[in-house]
């Protein structure tokens, strides 16, 4: 069986999940990893056959998306070549992690293609969101469409949703807690957020997208974003202040460590995963301003946990997957 897995570039969410999903979509097939998108630092192990520019969203740093430097770096003519680049008939099954060049290829020549996501949960209406509609939900339904869905959530909100992939790296960890908070904020810079966590008493691990070597400053560590050094950081830590993603939190939770989440500016997405966090108990912030000192202060004060149910069943939904959607 010849297999291909498309997977999202932006952010590290995706590329992470992915490396626990290559290695048993392996025992099924040859597999051919497909990469778009410019704002990942963490990689695979296994080498791609396709990188594409893609359709990438750039982070700025006050807590939203720079649009200035994500319409730079946009190539839509590249991205047209590229959906006509990819030998797709050459695959039994193609698999799409919020992919847009071979999901928008696959839907061009009219061939079937799964997705294996966090996003395509809210192909379902019971996926928590605002009360009040956003054009964000046609990127939900049309950024990177396909004709199966396997959506990933906090909760099984419907059928074809299951809990979160956790990493065998995770879940192998020995956690302890040596009192200090581990930061993940990328939409954030560290000026911004040492001028609220210096002073506040305890020690903060911040992982930066902007810094290529370590430093510190009082009682604030601010360090490159890297797997190994993030996970240990994570494993010791008394809690996560991070954003609105999806696998940060939901590693976090499976720890059982306390997570504050900060949503992105304007990104609906963030604000869907935060709203539903927060009816496990999450605390959620919208921003950091001048008030932000007061939510931070009370998180810290708070040693209430949320406990969560996330059970190793990641094998037996790409077993699922492959039985149900894979050419016979």
């Amino acid at each position: 069986m010849k297999i291909l897995y498309a997977i999202q570039g932006t952010g590290n969410g995706h590329i992470s999940r992915a490396r626990e999903i290559v290695p048993l979509l392996q025992q099924y097939g040859e597999v051919d990893l497909l990469v778009s998108g410019t704002e990942a630092e963490v990689s695979l192990s296994q080498p791609l056959k396709y990188r594409f520019h893609g359709f990438s969203f750039v982070f700025g740093t006050k807590g939203g998306v720079d649009n200035w430097a994500t319409f730079k770096i946009m190539n839509l003519p590249q991205l047209w070549k590229d959906m006509h680049s990819i030998p797709l008939k050459q695959y039994d099954l193609i698999i799409n992690d919020f992919e847009p060049v071979s999901a928008w290829a696959c839907r061009l020549q009219k061939i079937p293609s799964v997705s294996l996501s966090h996003q395509c949960s809210f192909v379902s209406p019971k996926t928590p969101r605002p009360d009040k509609w956003n054009y964000a939900e046609w990127l939900f339904k049309y950024y990177s469409p396909t004709t199966h869905h396997i959506g990933f959530h906090f909760e099984r909100y419907d059928d074809f949703i299951h809990t979160p992939v956790i990493r065998s790296e995770i879940r192998n960890l020995e956690t302890s807690n040596n009192g200090h908070y581990t930061v993940y904020l990328p939409a954030y810079d560290d000026k911004t957020l040492l001028k609220y966590l210096k002073d506040t008493g305890v020690e903060w691990h911040i992982f930066s997208k902007r810094q290529k070597t370590p430093y510190r400053e009082g009682n604030v560590h601010i360090c490159p974003v890297n797997n190994q050094e993030f996970n240990k950081s994570l494993a010791s830590c008394a809690g996560l202040l991070t954003g609105g993603g999806f696998e940060g939190p939901a590693e976090a939770l499976f720890l059982q460590k306390k997570v504050m989440m900060i949503p992105m500016t304007g990104q609906y997405e963030q604000r869907c995963n935060a709203l539903a966090a927060s009816r496990l108990g999450v605390p959620v912030v919208n921003g950091i301003d001048e008030h932000f000192a007061t939510p931070l202060n009370n998180w810290l004060a708070d040693d209430k946990k949320v406990i969560v149910n996330f059970p190793d069943e990641t094998a037996q939904v790409i077993h699922n997957m492959i039985e149900k959607y894979a050419k016979q």
